[in-house]
């Protein structure tokens, strides 16, 4: 053997035992320990009562359509159905009509459910001390703002009559404003994203004193709705000043085709 291969053999073998060494003088890895949250008691669980599926508004609720249901008990709130303080409550809701739309998984609550002998659609919805009063209206749209005014809009109310001031003669006036549109024709919800409803009434949500002053405007002139932003919801429902206060609106009068606008006095 030559001492060339003979030097060669040794320092691969020097090589070999020196990682040898190394390799068992490592410190094993450690195994990587993934923490989970530990798992929701029992005794943090409420069992609540939901919707087993949409319920629209106006709907009679049946035992179908409701379902208990785990939840954290932390977040339940005032006005859910709690199994534990109201057992028969499948029993006793079935029946009552839905004042507002649930939907699927949604908590039910009292406030939004009436139950009773003459629990219509209409009058479940219908807030207390609020009056349901219809008015005519043209089934084209001519009065409607084309049509365009869906239930639970807000609109102004518009009353037109002769102003008896020359042939042809007539006034325009806002008599109540920012009214909650109840239903057109028969319909109470929007259906099917449809965005033009057509009838011929709408029932607005009126208080008693309105309730009479629109009856009265419905015998001596011609009522129109003229259609309000959705952002002015919010604002105070109000009617419109009497001709004899201050600060009025102006009237517009239309006389042989020509109009012309006067401040009330």
């Amino acid at each position: 053997m030559k001492s060339s291969q003979i030097i060669a053999g040794a320092i691969a073998l020097f090589a070999f035992g020196g990682a040898f060494v190394l390799m068992n003088r490592a410190k094993p890895v450690q195994p990587v320990v993934v923490q989970t949250a530990p798992p929701v008691q029992r005794t943090d669980l409420e069992q609540v009562l939901v919707a087993s599926k949409d319920i629209p508004l106006g709907t009679q609720v049946q035992e179908l359509d409701m379902a208990w249901a785990s939840w954290p008990r932390s977040n339940t709130a005032e006005g859910m159905v709690l199994k534990s303080t109201e057992p028969n409550a499948l029993e006793d809701i079935k029946g009552s009509v839905a004042r507002g739309q649930f939907f699927k998984g949604e908590p039910l609550r009292r406030s939004k459910l009436v139950k009773g002998p003459n629990a219509g659609f209409l009058s479940a919805i219908l807030p207390s001390g609020s009056r349901a009063v219809a008015i005519n209206i043209d089934s084209t749209g001519s009065t409607s703002a084309g049509g365009f005014i869906l239930p639970n809009d807000r609109v102004d109310v518009i009353r037109t009559i002769r102003s008896g001031q020359g042939e042809g003669g007539y006034t325009s006036q806002t008599i109540l404003r920012n009214i909650r549109v109840l239903a057109i024709g028969q319909r109470i919800e929007e259906k099917n994203n449809e965005r033009v409803v057509v009838g011929s009434n709408a029932t607005l949500e009126l208080t008693p004193r309105q309730s009479e002053q629109i009856v009265l405007a419905q015998r001596v002139g011609q009522l129109s709705l003229v259609l309000r932003s959705m952002f002015d919801a919010n604002a105070e429902n109000a009617e419109a000043p009497d001709g004899d206060q201050e600060q009025a609106p102006a009237l517009s009068i239309v006389r042989f085709g020509v109009t012309t606008s006067v401040n009330r006095r």
